[in-house]
């Protein structure tokens, strides 16, 4: 049972966060705002956990997740009020930065415990279970924020964003029992330094793996409202495409299990890296919506194929009392790329146009996967 009760508090709360990146562009764009700026709004979601997230697993590792995760919880349900309480685009600055800041205290929490729930043979399922929340998650949020955008306007759409995480404060609060409790460390823990985690060559690689694919989905859920809207979709029909990539990666990882029986861990990722690749070569030759939905299915197949897999790895290669602090430096590499990614490529969309910003995305993943290929061939996983 508590495993499905960590299930539902990433259900709601990643549904808030995952619609408010919707709202938050089209609702700029209804300003007046450019892909530039659109770009610094996406960027402030990742600059304080670029810096605060292994602070926030450390937090979580000598606390306990209960702390951190209420803290994140109420803060990004603060932030979504502040729009529909002052309108206006210096608002969404504010916004953003305290979503970005809030959600990774529950995030981090999340990702550095769920491993503890139900003893180290449980560990495989419950990240495949708590992946399939976030994958439910990035479905229902954009979904629900482009008919509350197209029904009932930019900024009641913010508030609907922000009832989702009533549900979650209050179960964390009255019923606390079913989170794990802090695990007790050994050693003198003012000696453990967050550079020797990097310099273990099996944790640095799931590091690196999963930042790839993260720039890749990240670019996807910044770009993609941007390109809907200047080819005149709808913002029920841009909603209606994100959620087909968030089904994509809900599919894939029912079946990952299966799939890793046959594939390495590294396999998969390479495999899930270069069919990003191929679907971001596809985006910007079609313009029709169906078309544009398959494409997205075939990005969300690749991008989430590697996340679950590389959240395990990092719990289970993590020394002990440390899996918090790991899963914060995995999300410090991850908004390395969000941060840079939305200032790179708006700034390349408002330059040179569409096409460049896909084909340059696509190089980079090809690249990052023939390097990870060619490791993994020269030095074992």
């Amino acid at each position: 049972m508590p495993i499905y009760l960590i299930v539902l508090l990433c259900l709601l709360n990643h549904s808030c966060f995952s619609g408010s990146r919707m709202v938050m562009s089209l609702y700029a764009l209804e300003l007046g705002a450019n892909q530039f700026t659109i770009g610094v709004l996406m960027a402030l979601y990742a600059i304080c956990p670029l810096f605060f997230a292994i602070y926030a697993g450390r937090l979580a590792d000598r606390l306990g997740p209960r702390g951190p995760m209420i803290a994140g919880t109420v803060g990004v349900g603060i932030a979504m009020l502040l729009p529909p309480l002052f309108p206006g685009l210096a608002t969404l600055y504010v916004s953003a930065l305290l979503i970005g800041s809030s959600f990774h205290f529950f995030f981090v929490s999340v990702h550095g415990t769920t491993g503890g729930v139900g003893g180290p043979e449980n560990r495989a399922r419950n990240y495949s279970l708590v992946s399939l929340g976030f994958s439910a998650a990035g479905l229902i949020g954009p979904f629900t924020s482009g008919l509350a955008i197209d029904h009932l306007g930019h900024l009641n759409a913010f508030l609907l964003l922000s009832s989702f995480t009533v549900v979650p404060f209050l179960l964390m609060w009255l019923k606390p029992d079913f989170l794990p409790k802090a695990a007790p460390v050994s050693g003198d823990h003012s000696q453990q330094r967050v550079i020797d985690l990097w310099r273990m060559p099996k944790l640095r690689g799931a590091f690196i793996a999963s930042g790839i694919l993260s720039a890749a989905w990240d670019l996807f859920q910044f770009y993609f409202p941007i390109y809907g809207h200047s080819i005149g979709l709808s913002a029920s029909v841009i909603g209606a495409v994100l959620a087909t990539f968030a089904l994509a990666t809900f599919i894939v990882r029912i079946i990952l299990p299966a799939w890793a029986r046959r594939s390495s861990e590294a396999e998969i990722l390479v495999y899930g890296i270069f069919i990003s690749a191929f679907a971001f070569v596809l985006f910007p030759f079609f313009a029709n919506a169906w078309l544009l939905a398959m494409v997205a299915f075939i990005l969300g197949l690749g991008v989430g194929s590697g996340q679950p897999m590389s959240m395990s790895l990092i719990y289970a290669l993590a020394p002990t009392g440390r899996s918090s602090e790991a899963a914060g430096l995995r999300v410090m590499v991850n908004n390395v790329a969000h941060l840079f990614i939305p200032l790179f490529f708006g700034s390349v969309g408002t330059a040179f146009g569409f096409v460049p910003v896909f084909m340059s995305n696509a190089a980079m993943l090809v690249a990052g996967g023939a390097a990870l290929r060619r490791k993994n061939a020269g030095d074992g996983p």
